[in-house]
C-alpha cells in the first residue's frame, strides 16, 4: 500500500527473537493505555476464514477475577502477575443470524443494499452448513481463533510488550468465572500480556529451534 510504513526485516526479526513465553511478569508494570488500544485494534483486525470472525476477546484486568482464573490455570503465575489477560473465546455453532449480521455490516460499510450481497450470504451459509454436517464447524472456526492469538502475540512483540499463551487452563472453569457458560461462546485459550520481571531467568535463555533447512521446504 502506498501509505503503509513497513518496518525493516531486521526490526521484525529483532522483535521475534526478543519475544519468549514469559514465565514471570512484573506486576508493577502496566501496559500504557495507548499501547493497549493498539493491541485491541490488532485483535479487531485479525483475519478469519470468510471474514466471519467467530470469536470474542475478554480482557481481564480486575485483580479479583485474575485471582480466580489463576486458581484454574494449574497455578501458573502469569494470569496473576500480568498487566492484561486476554481470554480467546470461540463463537460456537455459527448460524444464519451470525452470517446475516456480517452481511448487513458489509453492506453498510460498502454503502450497498444488503440484497446485492445475497451471493455472499448464500456462499457463507453453504460453507457453514457443510462443515456443520461434517462435524468440523467448531474445529475449523477454532483454528481462526488461534490465528487471532498469533497476530496478537506478534503485534505485542513489535510494540515491546511481553506475552505468554496459556493453553494449560481449565476452560470450563474459565467459562463459569467469565459467565460464558450457557452462551454461544466458550474459552479456547488465554494470553497473558505485560512486561517481564527482571528475575525471570527464561528471558536470557536461547531459543531452541530446528534448523530452517530442516523445516522449510522450497518447491
Amino acid at each position: 500500500m502506498a501509505d503503509s510504513q513497513p518496518i525493516s526485516s531486521a526490526q521484525l526479526l529483532a522483535a521475534l527473537h526478543w519475544r519468549y513465553a514469559v514465565k514471570q511478569f512484573d506486576p508493577a508494570k502496566k501496559i500504557p493505555a495507548d499501547t493497549w488500544a493498539a493491541l485491541e485494534e490488532a485483535l479487531v483486525l485479525a483475519p478469519s476464514s470468510m471474514g466471519l470472525q467467530p470469536w470474542k476477546f475478554l480482557v481481564v484486568t480486575n485483580p479479583a477475577v485474575k485471582e480466580q482464573l489463576h486458581a484454574v490455570s494449574f497455578k501458573n503465575l502469569q494470569p496473576l502477575t500480568c498487566s492484561h489477560l486476554v481470554v480467546f473465546a470461540l463463537r460456537k455453532d455459527l448460524d444464519a443470524a451470525h452470517i446475516a449480521r456480517f452481511v448487513n455490516l458489509t453492506a453498510e460499510k460498502l454503502g450497498v443494499d444488503p440484497a446485492s450481497l445475497d451471493g455472499l450470504r448464500k456462499m457463507q451459509e453453504g460453507y457453514v452448513a457443510r462443515t456443520a454436517e461434517a462435524g468440523t464447524l467448531n474445529t475449523i472456526q477454532g483454528h481462526q481463533v488461534f490465528i487471532a492469538l498469533g497476530q496478537f502475540m506478534t503485534a505485542a512483540a513489535l510494540l515491546g510488550v511481553d506475552t505468554c499463551a496459556l493453553g494449560g487452563i481449565q476452560t470450563d472453569k474459565y467459562d463459569e468465572i467469565l459467565r460464558l457458560a450457557g452462551t454461544p461462546y466458550t474459552t479456547l485459550v488465554a494470553c497473558a500480556a505485560g512486561y517481564r520481571s527482571s528475575e525471570d531467568k527464561y528471558a536470557a535463555r536461547p531459543k531452541i529451534r530446528f534448523p530452517a533447512e530442516e523445516i522449510i521446504v522450497h518447491i
